[in-house]
């Protein structure tokens, strides 16, 4: 029997009747960058996970790359993140020209907070939490350590949309959330 890791053309299926009015609606205004559809989608994002912005870019790796730039982090500096997330992660990081920092995760497979306080140096300007499967990583001491070292908090919650830690939602914590709808993602658009 052959079982596929994911059913994208099934979901399309079961929703089709529903999407197509959508779709061609938002198609015949020719309005495929931007728009009113994206202002729409920002601000309900926003509102819903309880930040006052919210901002549509190409993926999820371009969000990390502009939070990272936004914080002026670049060549020299150090980021701390986890070792077992996407590419995405780390090639944010390697992109922007500064060095990634690895930890190691605990048995919850989410970083070890209790190994990020050793690794930052003089040199560290940023921590990268990853919330996993829809689980959220220990944003408590994150936010603590952040606050004693003067760190930035960048949360990849590409994989935790709708997820919380003690009553607050995954990328809604740090001074940036950075979030993915990849068709494989929990939270997933098409194109």
């Amino acid at each position: 029997m052959d079982i596929p890791y994911v059913d994208i053309a099934g979901q399309y299926k079961a929703q089709r009747e529903q999407l197509l009015p959508l779709i061609d609606g938002l198609l015949s205004t020719g309005s495929y960058i931007l728009g009113e559809a994206v202002e729409e989608f920002e601000s309900k994002f926003a509102k819903r996970f309880g930040v006052n912005h919210a901002i549509g870019v190409a993926n999820g790796t371009d969000s990390l790359i502009i939070a990272l730039k936004a914080f002026d982090i670049g060549p020299g500096d150090e980021v701390i993140t986890v070792s077992n997330s996407w590419v995405s992660t780390v090639a944010s990081i390697v992109l922007v020209g500064a060095t990634p920092i690895l930890v190691d995760v605990g048995p919850d497979q989410l970083i070890n907070t209790d190994l990020i306080e050793n690794r930052i140096t003089s040199r560290t300007k940023a921590l990268m939490p990853v919330h996993l499967c829809g689980k959220s990583a220990n944003m408590t001491q994150i936010l603590q350590l952040a606050a004693k070292y003067s760190l930035k908090v960048i949360e990849d919650a590409a994989q935790a949309v709708g997820s919380k830690h003690k009553g607050k939602y995954c990328g809604s914590m740090g001074d940036v959330g950075s979030f993915s709808l990849h068709p494989l993602k929990n939270l997933n658009a098409t194109g």
